[in-house]
């Protein structure tokens, strides 16, 4: 594989994972404010902001999967390698894995405990008082999934912008 072939893979890798990181901004900036102010319940709003977050985990494994792939296999296939130790394949590959890592957290731990508390609840998050232990459980573990979602966004465009300088000939 000459690097024409690596280029046009390392674009299609960079593609999906800016095309997730759009996603996540678009829900971000112009979905979730619209759900909170339009919708006549933050309650409501909050269970449809969660469905559309569960369809983005999903979607942000897709997108680092592929992209992991598009990245990873072709180099493995022409026996490509990093001339240095640590060098960028590497790096670019224990990046992907950290962020499929924090997809795992995210759709496996964090969002189940959201819907076991939210469960309990008998009514909306605001409904009870502010010292209640499932008001704080809830809020605690809402602000590691934005944080989970945050720091996958920033990696996807990491790994974006880094798959241009992987190894594109063998060593």
């Amino acid at each position: 594989m000459t690097a024409k072939p690596f280029a046009r893979t390392d674009a299609a890798a960079a593609g999906l994972l800016v095309l997730w990181a759009g996603m996540v901004l678009g829900f971000a900036f112009l979905v979730a404010p619209l759900l909170f102010a339009l919708l006549p319940s933050r309650d409501v709003a909050g269970h449809i902001a969660g469905r559309v977050v569960t369809r983005l985990d999903w979607m942000a494994w897709v997108a680092f999967l592929a992209a992991s792939a598009l990245a990873l296999f072709p180099r493995w296939l022409k026996e490509v390698r990093d001339a240095a130790p640590v060098g960028p394949l590497r790096l670019w590959g224990a990046t992907a894995l950290v962020a499929l890592l924090m997809c795992f957290t995210s759709q496996f731990i964090v969002s189940p405990g959201l819907q076991r508390i939210r469960a309990r609840m008998d009514g909306p998050v605001e409904a009870l008082p502010a010292d209640s232990a499932d008001r704080v459980a809830y809020h605690k573990a809402h602000g590691i999934s934005r944080q989970l979602m945050f720091i996958r966004l920033l990696l996807a465009l990491g790994l974006a912008a880094g798959v241009t300088t992987l190894p594109k000939t063998k060593d």
